[in-house]
């Protein structure tokens, strides 16, 4: 993305400013269109207790910044092209990066650490590009259900149905700098897939983090409320965040040797099926993350490995040397794509440096597989991995890591504090 100093067009009366929390939640200002260049020159002043707040927008004190720091000013410096919001006249959308007072990152900033790990890439030579595919669910807004029924995946009379809505989304997030390749109907009522078209890293995840802010601001519009959210609906289908990594080299995919998996493709292979279960915390960040992880659901359970396999975590890809790529299939939609992607190629990166081997191809059904490790089925599970995980240390840093640490465990903590509308139905009457 390029730097955003020019002045928005003519007819603009506000420009939208944004950028990823702790969540990777889209989040940000309204500018006037007057006030931009001033923005653009010195920033825009927000409390870095954005890094420091769940989901829910509730802060606690971490050790980084808290009530006796006084959560000071961070500042939101405008990176990228002012782009016009379709269905907002005279509004217009920019993209943004974090600095602290004295414009340098911030330790808690969660982009600030993929942009590290991008550096120890490009120091190996490497560019690394990525490839999104997001699943969520279109609800009604008043009853918060599909307003449709039955699985339809990949049916076309379902997504004619649906075009009113994916139509807009496809055209409108492309026009805003969010290339989007495909849509479809995916395995239950009301949930969906778009594909964001490879990229950057860094621009990637910058992508995900606003194709999910500005799809439920059109879902809104379109009268429905979009979510992100794993598991909406314990029976049906889970939201997941499908990752394509490859390398580049002078124009050229490493990863790939005449259609195969390359060497090299198959250490960065191995690094992520090494790590893949110890990063567990970043890749599903709630409670209700878990529990998408359930067998024959096409979200995997362990971290085996196949060629064009989608029972496995690692789903290996053949064709041409330019779409030879590695697909991570475990994220959640929900989680935060900085996160997730900062350890994901650091992973891959360290079973480069290490020359690592996968282990043997799952050829079969990987549900039933015994023999590779399983992937954590709950939070807190995850979160003693993280707490032992040399590698979410060095790649996150001790803040980060810690504060993420503290939000997942007070996550776990709100909700074994619940007694649900199930168990009332279920134990009050009977017992």
């Amino acid at each position: 993305m390029g730097q955003a100093h020019k002045p928005p067009p003519e007819g603009v009366h506000t420009v939208v400013l944004g950028m990823g929390d702790l969540n990777g939640l889209l989040r940000g200002k309204r500018i006037p269109a007057e006030n931009w260049a001033n923005i653009c020159e010195s920033g825009m002043a927000m409390s870095n207790a954005t890094f420091a707040i769940d989901m829910t927008c509730d802060v606690w004190d971490t050790p980084y910044t808290n009530w006796d720091t006084g959560y000071p000013d961070m500042y939101v410096m405008p990176i990228g092209e002012v782009h016009p919001i379709p269905w907002e006249e005279g509004v217009v959308y920019s993209f943004a990066e974090v600095v602290g007072a004295d414009h340098q990152p911030l330790a808690i900033d969660p982009r600030a650490a993929l942009v590290r790990v991008l550096q120890k890439a490009a120091d190996m030579e490497y560019e690394v590009r990525i490839g999104t595919e997001l699943e969520f669910y279109l609800l009604d807004k008043e009853t918060l259900k599909p307003r449709d029924r039955g699985i339809q995946v990949y049916g076309l009379a379902r997504a004619a149905e649906l075009e009113h809505v994916l139509g807009p989304i496809r055209r409108h997030l492309t026009a805003v700098g969010i290339p989007i390749e495909q849509s479809n109907p995916e395995y239950a009522a009301g949930q969906v897939e778009v594909n964001i078209r490879y990229d950057e890293a860094l621009t990637a995840a910058d992508r995900v983090v606003t194709f999910r802010g500005l799809v439920k601001e059109l879902g809104n519009t379109h009268g429905y409320h979009a979510t992100f959210m794993s598991k909406p609906f314990f029976a049906e289908s889970g939201n997941g965040f499908h990752v394509h990594h490859s390398l580049w080299r002078d124009g050229k995919n490493q990863m790939a040797d005449n259609g195969a998996l390359s060497k090299l493709g198959r250490h960065y292979l191995a690094g992520l099926q090494k790590h893949m279960v110890e990063m567990s915390m970043v890749s599903a960040t709630t409670p209700n993350a878990y529990r998408r992880r359930q067998p024959y659901s096409f979200c995997p359970i362990n971290n085996a490995w196949g060629v064009d396999n989608r029972t496995v975590g690692l789903r290996v890809i053949l064709g041409n040397d330019s779409a030879v790529r590695v697909e991570k299939r475990d994220g959640s939609a929900d989680c935060n794509p900085y996160l997730l992607l900062a350890l994901e190629i650091a992973a891959g990166l360290a079973g480069i440096e290490n020359e690592l081997e996968p282990t043997a191809e799952t050829t079969g059904n990987a549900y039933e597989e015994q023999e590779h490790q399983p992937i954590p089925t709950d939070l807190a599970t995850a979160v003693a991995l993280a707490r032992e995980s040399s590698l979410m240390a060095e790649v996150l840093g001790a803040d980060l890591l810690e504060i993420l640490i503290q939000q997942s465990e007070r996550e776990i903590e709100f909700i074994a504090n619940q007694v649900t509308p199930v168990e009332i139905e279920r134990y009050l009457e009977n017992f």
